[in-house]
């Protein structure tokens, strides 16, 4: 089934309606001391393409022709998108990466204070699993409930994005080969992208046979995403980034340029892409198109 909607129009409104999700995803009525909260919305609410609480909903959209699967996947979009606003506080401490803005505006420690960001992240991390049980109450089954309360726990922790990211620091200057690099970008980065399309295939009640298809398409998409990342910090355009360009060089961070050229990384960067959208094919979803062109539109460099 083809979509009739512009990507551009897609993810223009989703973005309009995560944001919106976001703002009211922290009760007002609850007891939360002023600066904390107020620390905790600044990173959330500092704008950002929304890309993985996008996949998210598209991958709900493109297992199910049920009408309300966007509505039950928002609180775990929300919730991915906590996850991953608290993983860029703690990243931009000084212990950590050490940097001074973050979407073009100051890092919340910049702020806030160091101890004031490390607890906005503690909140954060906090409330993105309590984000996950309101999808039950919009017709999350419990089981689902919990099987993606299990995925965030493991994809998001220490076997996941907290374990590459332990490796990366432990590994800064001393990464020797491709190995080391894979594992790293695979658990910092394309972790929060597996749960992400993963979460949203639950949702829509897709099949254990489509949910491996859709697990190999977003762990390839979401390593070629990084990939390119890398690219983009030695040839992107800062006022698109959000960020300054060369901090990986600047920070002597062995890279997939570094490591193997920047021509073989443009390479493998298009030849993952392509094996995600092969994967996304075997899953025989009821509409991937959606998700095809976001695939396509992560690899682009003008944005």
């Amino acid at each position: 089934m083809k979509t009739s909607i512009s990507l551009s129009d897609y993810l223009n409104r989703s973005v309009l309606e995560i944001e919106e999700a976001l703002r009211a995803s922290i009760p007002q009525e609850w007891d939360i001391p002023p600066a904390l909260r107020e620390s905790m919305m600044y990173s959330l609410e500092a704008g950002g393409k929304r890309l993985r609480p996008i996949l998210v909903l598209s991958a709900a959209e493109a297992v199910s022709r049920n009408a309300n699967a966007r509505n039950i996947a928002m609180p775990i979009a929300c919730a991915i998108e906590m996850i991953h606003t608290y993983s860029l506080i703690h990243d931009d401490l000084p212990a950590m990466d050490n940097d001074d803005y973050r979407r073009g505006k100051p890092t919340n420690h910049k702020v806030y204070g160091e101890a004031m960001a490390i607890l906005a992240g503690d909140g954060l991390l906090t409330h993105a699993f309590y984000a996950v049980t309101r999808s039950a109450a919009l017709g999350a089954t419990p089981e689902t409930a919990l099987a993606i309360v299990s995925d965030l726990s493991r994809l998001a922790g220490a076997p996941g994005m907290v374990g590459g990211q332990a490796a990366d620091m432990l590994g800064e200057q001393g990464v020797t080969s491709l190995e080391e690099l894979e594992y790293i970008h695979l658990h910092k980065t394309s972790d929060l992208v597996v749960f992400s399309v993963l979460a949203g295939a639950r949702i829509g009640g897709a099949s254990p046979t489509q949910l491996e298809s859709m697990q190999t398409f977003a762990r390839k998409l979401g390593l070629a995403f990084q990939i390119q990342d890398d690219i983009l910090d030695l040839i992107g355009d800062e006022a698109k980034l959000g960020k300054p360009v060369q901090s990986d060089v600047e920070e002597q961070k062995v890279t997939y340029p570094y490591l193997i050229g920047m021509e073989a990384s443009e390479k493998l960067v298009e030849r993952l892409t392509q094996e995600a959208k092969q994967a996304l094919e075997e899953a025989k979803l009821a509409m991937p198109d959606r998700l095809h062109a976001i695939a396509d539109y992560l690899m682009r460099r003008d944005h």
